[in-house]
């Protein structure tokens, strides 16, 4: 009987034992269960907020153990956001592309995410145009918007908020707060996660009401975000973009002292954090100050961290652009191939047929109309260089040349493709990107989603200036500009107004500015500051 009883205990002491076993081993294998996967998650959030090594060690430790697809696209996003936040754009796209192989059978949740993590890669890179492109599909689709899931509900939110940012970049401030106040909508508020998003649309949404001159509601909305963020422990991100965006407030009522106090308390929050990003605003916004405040030293110092830091991430910038590229096309193309393959081996004949027939009727169609519209460029062609004969031509052979050009050139661009270039040009040219000193052909037409070949020919047929003269003068438009509206950029030295507007010498600037306005800056000024006198 003692025999028995002890056979028993011994099979239920080893049941237990094998049972602890294969819990631990699932949880090894398999990853986290859910509830524990979202507390380990959003602690990986917060930490994104509090310093982007501390983030990316935790989060790649959690990566090591965790098989769960799902979860290792949340920890990838949260990986690559953290090295975004450092400027090393570079290792933020590496971190997006290492994801499950495309041709397995995907969760819708994990569909959305990974298109969200694009967009969100594309908004990092200054890639606006094709951020906003993937993010008007998903928010357009009402599967989406009216999900109960939490962890689509959070993901809309973020993609209402990345359209905001989207928006403010090309000045739309209106449509940016009504994107901010739907992502707010979608924010429930019950883990770190969601405080975060909540309060960075609050910061956003202050940027847009002061940019819009509502000043009195600016300021009383940013004062209350500041002290909500003072009484949460361990908030240096969000509390030092809260004061970075007070300086800017001073700053434009003229209240220098002030500004460069709050600057320097906000950066003292994350001097010794590698929030690149967010120092790189902090030295661009503390040399503009010390300048006004005429703080030579000072100036100096936070123009030459500027500088130093901007080159540093300008090169990650473009390094990353050109590996988000080549990793795009690469997924489309296996994707593309996978559902070949899987759409031949049911309907191969079928859709063979049916492909050579619209195949065949699409080039017939497009045949004709390009026919068409070949014949129309070249009599519009002829008649403009009718027009011009009588100006700028002093040989026929010369005339022969440029009409043998052109010819090529309408060979190769058709006419709705050079009118939607040039909506997206009239576009950019609302915009501020063109000051950026590291914007070039190759850059400008990633960010519009345009072939090089195309968008230069565009540029020199209808600008009448090459690219460097076309990007040129709208530099000398914006900053003349400003000379006339903003008194306070006449008293700045001609080498920060070059540097303002994305030149890289004094001299290329006055030149420039001398062959756009027909005088030198310092007689445009002298200009300007007569008339506000007299």
């Amino acid at each position: 009987m003692k025999n028995k009883l002890l056979l028993s205990k011994m099979f239920k002491n080893s049941g237990r034992i094998l049972l602890l076993i294969l819990i631990v081993y699932s949880i090894v294998i398999n990853g986290q269960s859910g509830s524990d996967f979202n507390i380990i998650a959003d602690k990986a959030f917060q930490k994104l907020y509090q310093n982007s090594d501390d983030c990316i060690s935790y989060t790649q430790g959690i990566l090591v153990s965790d098989q769960d697809i799902e979860h290792k696209i949340i920890l990838q996003n949260i990986l690559s956001q953290a090295f975004a936040m450092k400027g090393d754009y570079m290792q933020s796209v590496n971190s997006f592309s290492q994801k499950e192989d495309q041709n397995q059978n995907l969760s819708y949740f994990m569909q959305v995410f990974g298109d969200y993590n694009l967009a969100d890669q594309y908004q990092n890179l200054g890639l606006y145009n094709q951020s906003k492109k993937i993010i008007v599909h998903l928010l357009s689709d009402q599967k989406l918007l009216t999900s109960n899931d939490p962890k689509l509900r959070i993901t809309t939110a973020k993609l209402y908020q990345l359209q905001a940012l989207n928006l403010g970049i090309n000045r739309d401030y209106p449509n940016a707060l009504k994107n901010l106040d739907k992502s707010d909508q979608y924010i429930d508020l019950y883990n770190e996660e969601h405080s975060i998003i909540k309060m960075e649309n609050r910061i956003f949404r202050s940027s847009y009401l002061m940019k819009q001159n509502k000043l009195s509601e600016y300021r009383k909305l940013i004062e209350s975000i500041i002290s909500d963020l003072e009484k949460q422990p361990n908030q240096p991100f969000l509390l030092g973009l809260a004061y970075e965006n007070l300086s800017r407030y001073y700053f434009l009522i003229q209240d220098y002292k002030t500004s460069a106090q709050k600057l320097e308390l906000g950066l003292s929050l994350i001097e010794n954090l590698p929030f690149n990003n967010l120092k790189i605003k902090f030295y661009e916004s503390l040399s503009r100050t010390y300048f006004a405040l005429h703080d030579d030293a000072k100036y100096h110092q936070y123009n030459k961290y500027y500088n130093d830091l901007k080159t540093k991430t300008n090169s990650s910038t473009r390094e990353g652009i050109r590996y988000i590229v080549k990793l795009v096309e690469t997924n489309q193309n296996k994707n593309i191939e996978f559902q070949k393959q899987t759409y031949l081996q049911s309907f191969w004949i079928s859709a063979l047929i049916l492909a050579f027939i619209i195949i065949g009727l699409f080039t017939y169609f497009i045949i004709i109309y390009n026919k068409n519209k070949d014949l129309k460029r070249q009599f519009e062609f002829f008649e403009k260089q009718d027009n011009r004969q009588k100006e700028a031509i002093s040989s026929v052979s010369g005339l022969v040349k440029k009409i043998s050009d052109a010819e090529k050139s309408s060979n190769k661009i058709s006419k709705e493709k050079e009118e939607e270039i040039l909506q997206k040009l009239k576009q950019f040219e609302q915009s501020d990107r063109y000051l950026h000193k590291n914007m070039s052909l190759s850059m400008l037409s990633s960010q519009l989603e345009v072939n090089t070949k195309y968008l230069s020919e565009v540029i020199n047929n209808n600008k009448e200036k090459n690219f460097n003269g076309y990007i040129n003068k709208l530099r000398i438009n914006h900053i003349a500009q400003l000379l006339k509206n903003d008194s306070t950029f006449l008293n700045y030295k001609v080498s920060y107004l070059a540097e303002y507007s994305g030149f890289s010498s004094h001299s290329a600037f006055a030149t420039v500015f001398k062959s756009v306005t027909g005088m030198s800056p310092n007689a445009y000024i002298q200009e300007i500051s007569k008339s506000k006198v007299s």
